[in-house]
């Protein structure tokens, strides 16, 4: 089921989705494959589409990847996050925001399926130059993957915790740690609901700068 939504509708409106994720109803294969070959048209660098997909449906390997996001996310909670002003909106924002972590770092073992997107090699101290190449070779194919989701009523939240154990991660699913790099961990999901509406978001005055700072 496609929702018939506009490209603008859907860029403003794909939510990080984490409370609202139906964590009982099974995703079918063939709507994860669906949304994968949107993604792969995105753009990639000198076209190599030096990308691989990892899906997770096992339980055991969920509930693995799982423990260790929890490990680090139980630490990260307890750390002094940016302060902003108390007018600021962030800050209004944050125990919303903390409160839909938590659910997930709870739950994230239950999902129906984890996505993890690999980059070739290893980005770990490479150039800024080969690193913002390969990051931009695979960002542009994992958000196209978000919006394919949210046009077919699923949901997704871009984590990246799990990544202080990605070599452990990576010896659960066998993948190769020396010849690729994670570049995050998905939970998809069909949402509760489809009504997602645009975010509050800073105004542009703050944030946009032409020909100079």
């Amino acid at each position: 089921m496609n929702l018939q939504l506009s490209a603008d509708d859907v860029l403003t409106t794909t939510r990080a989705v984490r409370k609202r994720l139906d964590l009982d109803r099974p995703v079918p294969r063939e709507v994860l494959l669906d949304c994968l070959q949107i993604a792969v048209q995105a753009p990639t660098a000198s076209n190599r589409q030096a990308w691989q997909w990892m899906f997770v449906e096992d339980a055991a390997k969920k509930e693995a990847i799982a423990e260790r996001y929890r490990a680090v996310w139980e630490g990260y909670a307890k750390t002094r996050i940016a302060e902003f002003p108390d007018d600021d909106l962030r800050t209004r924002q944050r125990p919303r925001v903390m409160s839909s972590a938590q659910y997930l770092s709870d739950n994230f073992h239950r999902v129906p399926v984890m996505m993890i997107p690999l980059v070739e090699g290893r980005l770990d101290n490479g150039p800024a130059v080969a690193q913002a190449s390969s990051w931009g070779s695979i960002l542009p194919a994992v958000w196209s993957f978000m919006l394919a989701l949210r046009e077919r009523g699923l949901g997704s939240a871009w984590t990246t915790l799990h990544l202080v154990h990605e070599k452990d991660v990576a010896e659960v699913l066998g993948i190769p740690y020396d010849d690729f790099t994670q570049a995050g961990l998905f939970p998809i999901a069909y949402t509760k609901g489809t009504d997602f509406k645009p975010a509050a978001r800073l105004p542009l005055d703050g944030i946009v700068h032409f020909d100079s700072w």
